[in-house]
């Protein structure tokens, strides 16, 4: 049950094509729409369902682009597509969240938001939801809120967090600086130090609080974005958009406003360890499911029990996701991906699963649009 006094409005940004898990995540169909969760679930649809006891349909948005809209909607039957807000081209994290704080801020000005990427997987979400709460009570004081993973091992491809003091009441910490993705090195001697968190990419503030941090360090975003949010009711709103949003800076809502209010005393986090993972490549997809005897996970396997869609045999440690009605059978290998899709193949060591972007980019280089 929804304590009305608690309410947060649910911002969900489900933007970027997520190209380390090619072939199957493409431009017109990217990862947040695949069921990557072990459930039937898409991955934003497992985002948006750990907010019910947060939120209400009717208080979740979504920010996404022009080509996924119509499947946002379609796979988000309970919220309103008026919460549908559509950017018509990227502009990185801060022009979205902005839009989102800004259309909620006529609507509820002094309304908590919380912001939440449409592509990681939580494994408690009881203990996510709690860990909001909390954060929800630093946000209603005026702080930028960001949730901190404790981390489990020197991770160098996580941003971290700084962490000062903890305040008067000790639920929260105060965050003195956002570090970039560091070394080997420099992270486990985060790690051991005990002050650094991950930084998670998922913020919870006053819609209020945030404009007035973005106007006093990105006056020109605040301004654009401002005038999008009052033609947003109105007949004038693609007119508007059409004109202003392609003038917003592109940049991350991280550079854009958080380094700057941390340095300035206004952002503090609550650690969560709630089985938070980023699904940023086939490797991590597979330590993150459920294996079977072998180690090997296979992701959405269909078909019929007579007509199987994966066989192995004497096979260890696989990522399989067979995706195009075809049989994938492996014998005698390990420690591989293998993703089969109506179009592509793709077989790569585990190990090297974070470099598929780079195929990505070969293919853009070579101008094989059509398999990107």
């Amino acid at each position: 049950m929804i304590d009305e006094q608690a309410v947060l409005y649910g911002v969900v940004l489900a933007g970027g094509t997520g190209t380390r898990l090619w072939p199957l995540s493409r431009a017109g169909h990217p990862k947040f729409l695949h069921p990557l969760t072990g459930t039937t679930a898409s991955l934003l649809q497992a985002t948006v369902d750990r907010l019910d006891t947060l939120t209400s349909p009717d208080r979740t948005f979504v920010v996404t682009g022009v080509a996924h809209a119509a499947a946002v909607s379609r796979q988000l039957s309970s919220v309103p597509e008026e919460n549908v807000l559509v950017e018509p081209s990227p502009r990185d994290s801060c022009a979205a969240i902005a839009l989102a704080a800004a259309v909620i801020a006529r609507r509820d000005p002094e309304a908590v938001m919380g912001s939440f990427a449409s592509d990681h997987l939580i494994a408690d979400t009881v203990e996510f939801a709690s860990v909001i709460r909390r954060a929800m009570v630093g946000a209603r004081q005026g702080l930028l809120m960001t949730l901190g993973i404790t981390p489990t091992r020197p991770e160098t491809g996580y941003g971290y967090l700084q962490c000062g003091g903890a305040s008067e009441d000790g639920a929260l910490l105060r965050v003195e600086e956002f570090k970039e993705k560091p070394s080997y090195d420099v992270a486990e001697s985060y790690v051991k130090s005990g002050n650094y968190l991950w930084n998670a990419g998922m913020f919870v503030w006053r819609v209020d609080a945030f404009l007035a941090e973005l106007s006093r360090q990105q006056p020109q975003l605040a301004a654009g974005v401002s005038r999008i949010a009052q033609a947003w009711d109105t007949p004038g709103r693609e007119e508007v958009l059409g004109e202003v949003w392609p003038t917003l800076p592109r940049i991350s809502v991280d550079y854009a406003v958080m380094e700057g209010a941390a340095t300035a005393g206004r952002v503090g986090t609550i650690p969560g360890d709630f089985g938070w993972n980023d699904v940023g490549d086939f490797h991590t997809l597979g330590e993150v499911l459920t294996a079977d005897p072998s180690g090997n996970v296979v992701v959405g396997q269909g078909g019929e029990p007579e007509r199987p869609t994966v066989l192995l045999r004497e096979a260890e440690n696989l990522v399989v996701l067979p995706s195009s009605g075809r049989l994938v059978a492996a014998l005698g290998v390990r420690d591989l991906v293998i993703v089969d899709t109506p179009d592509a193949v793709l077989v790569c060591p585990r190990e090297r699963a974070q470099e598929v972007k780079h195929l990505v980019d070969e293919l853009k280089e070579l101008g094989h649009h059509g398999y990107i």
